[in-house]
């Protein structure tokens, strides 16, 4: 009897300690959404204004979408279905976020980093962070070009029109 109070008493301080430090990662700097390269609105995060608003990684300038490109975008449908939808689905919580509206929550540069450089993101970023907590599953790389990563974009957007 006392072995299964001292077990859970301990297994009550791991959860609560775990929690903690869970939600000590959650936080982040503010949402400042200049394109500019000063540090002015990420406070203590360390990230530069284009990557609090644009993510961290290869993709190093915002990214114009212009018209949208079926070619590309059913580039993008085949290598999301290959990739992706393991973990993702378009209007609906699963292993990762719904991605169904990505594409106005978060801009195309924001999206290709975290396609990229899901491990940096997820232990440097804000958003990233939170999204790692919520779904307490990390995003895997899957080894796709920047090319590749902008098809999916492309893809992406035709799920939003």
């Amino acid at each position: 009897m006392m072995n299964t109070m001292k077990l859970r008493t301990t297994t009550v301080a791991v959860i609560l300690a775990m929690t903690t430090l869970g939600l000590g990662a959650c936080s982040g700097g503010n949402n400042n959404q200049s394109d500019g390269n000063q540090n002015s609105g990420s406070q203590n995060s360390g990230l530069t204004d284009f990557e609090m608003e644009h993510g961290i990684g290869p993709v190093t300038e915002p990214v114009s979408l212009g018209e949208l490109d079926s070619e590309r975008a059913e580039e993008g449908r085949v290598i999301f279905q290959a990739k992706c939808s393991a973990c993702h689905k378009m209007d609906e919580r699963y292993i990762g976020p719904p991605l169904g509206d990505v594409t106005e929550q978060r801009s195309a540069a924001y999206i290709m980093n975290m396609i990229l450089n899901p491990d940096e993101m997820t232990k440097r970023h804000p958003v990233a962070k939170e999204l790692l907590a919520e779904y307490m599953a990390p995003m895997a790389f899957q080894n796709v070009s920047i090319d590749e990563a902008r098809s999916i974009v492309e893809y992406l957007r035709t799920e939003n029109p």
